[in-house]
């Protein structure tokens, strides 16, 4: 048996925890540069704000009812989510992440009530960590993803035990809603009578072999109630790390960008120490705002092989910036800039280069220092001079809520 735990509007209930005078309003999270709507409340979504929709054009809906707007708290949202996975880890001794608001966990060889079971995690997650969520149960994945679905309007918790459960959530899910049908493949079932999760198990083989690949297969195997989607519960290196901001403004000043380009380095650098990892291609873009009405649209990337594989701040950094004074043009107004480093292998096989020497050792040395002293005393605490410290060029942030668990001056406090 597979659980799958999913929080309820993972951004929104973070900004919840904290402040309680929420609950019960419409809310909704905001993108990068407080763009577009990425998180709603329950009492957003029934007043008819969408998701992925423009701020600026629902400002009358907004202020008609007094919705309340956040911009995205990443730090704070990311700590929660840990202490949510953490938590889960009490349950089960294999545990997936699978986003940073939902978890697979197997429950092989855990004989209870499956539903109280449920129930058990579910209150266990609102008392220790204030997350509101959803458990779905069954004996696989794409089931658990149904299961999970359909707690949401069920109390919160929803297993799938025997067969008659199993045709009932399947008769109740469109065939949109099915794990691993995407909308091309929705608008292909459909033309064909396929209007449900029952009905698309009713396919034969051969059909979805032809139309849908192996992977279909699989899907419908799964939905039939039989194994197919393995736990995976050790995190896959990727295998391109990439660190892209838009400006808070345009801008068209070179050392701005410059200290743009160098902090996305940085972070590229810093990622792929975290999953112990190098690499040996950087590639940098910029482009100015393909929406502009008054400017053509530019864009242009460079990519910069490292003389040899690296995760060293310094070197990485260099890399992007050489790049980046080859392909920046004076005059224009940038919209973006982001840093992307590819060919990434495992730190522990690095092929040196016979005609460029460099103090590997020396190197590494110092990313753990500067890695040790981020960690406890706060981000950019220490960091690379051609950074800067302008921060022109830094998100739009005008309706950030505080660090409640990242920093130390933004926690509550609590007046008896």
């Amino acid at each position: 048996m597979f659980a799958l735990v999913d929080c309820n509007n993972f951004y929104v209930s973070c900004e919840r925890i904290f402040n309680p005078s929420l609950e019960g309003k419409p809310v909704v999270v905001l993108s990068n540069n407080d763009g577009c709507i990425i998180s709603r409340s329950n009492e957003a979504k029934a007043i008819g704000l969408k998701m992925g929709e423009p701020i600026f054009k629902r400002k009358d809906l907004i202020e008609e009812h007094n919705v309340k707007v956040y911009s995205s708290n990443y730090a704070l949202y990311g700590d929660i989510s840990h202490r949510v996975m953490n938590t889960l880890n009490n349950f089960s001794p294999m545990v997936e992440i699978y986003s940073i608001d939902e978890a697979f966990l197997e429950l092989s060889g855990i004989n209870v009530d499956y539903t109280k079971y449920g129930e058990t995690i579910r209150l266990k997650i609102q008392r220790d960590v204030g997350m509101p969520i959803g458990v779905g149960i069954a004996s696989t994945k794409s089931l658990a993803k149904i299961a999970n679905k359909i707690a949401k309007k069920h109390r919160g918790v929803f297993a799938i035990e025997t067969e008659n459960q199993r045709l009932w959530a399947l008769a109740n899910t469109p065939v949109e809603d099915i794990w691993g049908v995407g909308r091309r493949y929705a608008v292909l079932l459909k033309k064909h009578g396929v209007n449900t999760a029952l009905d698309f198990t009713k396919l034969s083989t051969d059909w979805i072999r032809k139309n849908m690949t192996v992977q279909g297969h699989r899907l419908k195997e799964e939905l039939m109630g039989k194994p197919c989607i393995a736990l995976e519960t050790v995190m896959q290196p990727k295998k391109s790390i990439a660190t892209t901001r838009a400006f808070g403004k345009k801008l068209s000043d070179f050392g701005a960008i410059k200290e743009s380009v160098s902090s996305h380095a940085v972070s590229c650098a810093c990622k792929l120490r975290r999953q112990k990892s190098v690499a040996r291609f950087v590639t940098v873009f910029i482009h100015t705002d393909p929406f502009s009405e008054t400017q053509k649209y530019v864009s242009r990337s460079i990519t910069v092989t490292l003389p040899i594989d690296s995760n060293s701040d310094m070197l990485i950094a260099k890399a992007a910036l050489a790049g980046f004074s080859k392909i920046f043009t004076p005059n224009l107004l940038y919209k973006k800039a982001g840093v992307i480093v590819t060919q990434i292998s495992s730190a522990n096989a690095i092929q040196q280069n016979l005609f460029e020497q460099h103090n590997t050792d020396r190197l590494n040395a110092v990313s753990q220092v500067t890695d040790f002293l981020n960690a406890r005393y706060g981000q950019k605490t220490v960091k690379l001079a051609v950074q800067g410290s302008s921060g022109e060029w830094k998100l739009k942030q005008e309706k950030l809520s505080p660090g409640y668990t990242t920093r130390w001056n933004e926690i509550l406090c609590v007046n008896s």
